[in-house]
């Protein structure tokens, strides 16, 4: 509101000034004209170009003073909007433009040089995460091929004996199954940041698909000999069931990693004022508050150290398909009394 008066503002002062220099030069042309006639009479001729020369000179400073305007008030800024946008074009995001007036007398060419500093802050930070995901990928990448490639190497060799060599097959067969979760895991968020999705949305009884996803990893439940206790409810979402089991299958998979041999899982289902509400809480390690800042962001792992097996791309998953969905996530945790993580997905029923 404030901007556009100060541009309503602006453009009131051009106007008025233009009329009142017209004014000033017809007034100045009618007083020449008079005294022409007083000095020449009736003789039209020395009038003429009197009044020829008058114009001409009124004509002259005008031009030049709305070159200087144009020069001034068009062409600096003009200019110093395309050298910026040719830096950009080439690659430097780091480009800003200072405005021209002050603010709240904001002209057209400030307008545009504020977004043009916001669309290149935006490039800037774009640039830094495509940068560190590339790193990371690489990163990812490389340590399971070199162990896929020194293991395979060394299980030619003949004078292995069978248990190292079986062990040598289970750490191949391992390390293979990360590569293709990362890989599978890049290849489905990149596919929902970067293409318009179409869910395919069908009445699903969440207690059952839930209690499916926890089957799965029965094994792993059993290998730890973890607790898990499961309070569902009988609780119908209109949602796409696929997208749902990336869900759970990543936040039931992060729990049992993070929860320490014999502990407790527990996971509930309610329906709450139109939404279902599922929480799935672990006793394991926690997260620190600031961790719980960046939780959801791509290849970010609390856990620096990386012991614990992972890419940072399954939260970062998790939260694009919530979005997806129209749905929420969140977490609470407390740093070594475990985490439990609450989506929300509305038109819940029972």
């Amino acid at each position: 509101m404030k901007n556009r008066k100060s541009k309503f503002l602006v453009a009131l002062s051009g106007f008025l000034v233009f009329l009142v220099t017209v004014a000033a030069i017809t007034g100045i042309s009618v007083l020449v004209y008079g005294a022409a006639k007083n000095r020449f009479g009736d003789n039209a001729l020395p009038i003429f170009a009197v009044m020829t020369v008058t114009v001409l000179f009124f004509a002259l400073v005008c031009t030049l003073i709305d070159g200087i305007r144009r020069k001034i008030m068009v062409d600096r800024p003009v200019g110093e909007i395309f050298n910026a946008t040719q830096r950009i074009t080439s690659g430097d995001f780091t480009v800003r433009i200072k405005t021209f007036h002050p603010y709240g007398r904001y002209d057209e060419f400030d307008c545009i040089i504020c977004d043009l500093n916001k669309m290149t802050a935006e490039l800037s930070k774009t640039e830094v995460l495509r940068t560190d995901f590339v790193s990371n990928v690489s990163h990812e990448l490389k340590t399971p091929l070199a162990i896929i490639q020194n293991y395979s190497m060394a299980i030619k060799d003949e004078a292995l004996d069978n248990e190292t060599r079986t062990r040598y097959a289970a750490t191949l067969a391992a390390t293979s199954k990360r590569l293709t979760n990362l890989i599978t895991n890049i290849l489905q968020l990149n596919r929902l940041e970067n293409q318009e999705i179409k869910t395919e949305t069908t009445s699903i009884r969440l207690n059952e698909a839930i209690a499916q996803s926890v089957l799965q990893f029965e094994d792993k439940i059993e290998a730890k000999q973890l607790e898990i206790d499961c309070d569902l409810d009988d609780v119908t979402v209109k949602s796409d069931a696929s997208y749902l089991e990336i869900v759970w299958n990543n936040l039931i998979s992060n729990a049992i990693k993070f929860t320490g041999p014999q502990g407790k899982i527990n996971i509930t289902l309610k329906e709450e004022d139109g939404n279902a509400v599922v929480k799935i809480s672990d006793t394991g390690c926690g997260i620190s508050k600031e961790t719980g800042l960046h939780i959801f962001d791509k290849f970010y792992q609390g856990d620096t150290s990386h012991a614990q097996e992972g890419n940072g791309l399954g939260l970062a998953l998790v939260k694009k398909v919530i979005d997806i969905l129209g749905g929420e996530i969140s977490v609470e945790s407390e740093v070594g009394k475990g985490s439990t993580f609450i989506v929300k997905l509305r038109g819940a029923s029972t």
